[in-house]
């Protein structure tokens, strides 16, 4: 999880128990889960679009060099 092992881990929440204090740390938690969380979607949403976009600019492509291959072999019918 990020790199981080399990006495990592360990020694960040006893430092946040000891500076948030034990009220307030499981209404931060929870908010920076949330964020987390929207982090995530907006990541996948952005991620989405970029790969549609990719697929589009692939298909274009391919649709441009199917109609110079295409111009191509009527121009050599034409010369021969």
């Amino acid at each position: 999880m990020f790199g981080i092992g399990m006495s990592e881990l360990m020694v960040i929440l006893v430092i946040a128990l000891i500076f948030i204090g034990p009220k307030n740390l499981p209404e931060i938690a929870k908010t920076l889960g949330k964020g987390y969380l929207q982090f995530q979607r907006a990541f996948r949403d952005m991620k989405g679009t970029i790969e549609e976009e990719i697929d589009e600019i692939k298909k274009e492509t391919e649709i441009s060099l199917d109609k110079e291959i295409s111009l191509d072999k009527k121009e050599k019918k034409e010369k021969t």
